[in-house]
């Protein structure tokens, strides 16, 4: 199965969107619960982050019997370091965003705890592509 959702940058109103529907077709292709909480968790906090940072965003997700791989692309100001912006707590959110309750550092690392597999490239003044696979254990 191969679904995408668009991402608008700076609409925290409909940020959530997608790991929502995703949700809900996981739950309807009975994927076990933790796997599918596992999946909500990293696809929640990466469409975030391009709520947060980014001006727009695509989600591509491909689910098998096995896995579900799910593939981020931004445009937006890329991420200047990586290893930094995966440590917890490091946030290069504007105020604006930490005073809606987002944008503490803990979206990187999220995403790393509940996948199997996680790379992230970037280039500055470009935009971010991340990738996860999350292997279903059930």
């Amino acid at each position: 199965m191969h679904f995408e959702f668009q991402v608008e940058g700076g609409n925290f109103s409909k940020a959530g969107t997608a790991s929502s529907q995703l949700k809900k077709i996981l739950k309807q292709l009975n994927v076990d619960s933790r796997d599918v909480k596992r999946v909500v968790v990293a696809l929640y906090e990466a469409e975030v982050n391009v709520v947060a940072h980014a001006y727009n965003g695509t989600i591509i997700i491909d689910i098998d019997t096995e896995k579900i791989t799910i593939r981020i692309e931004d445009e937006g100001p890329g991420i200047q370091d990586i290893d930094q912006a995966m440590q917890q707590g490091f946030s290069t959110a504007s105020e604006m965003v930490r005073e809606m309750g987002f944008g503490a550092g803990m979206g990187l690392p999220n995403i790393k705890n509940n996948t199997d597999h996680l790379t992230i490239t970037s280039e500055v003044g470009v935009g971010t592509q991340v990738n996860m696979i999350i292997n279903f254990n059930s």
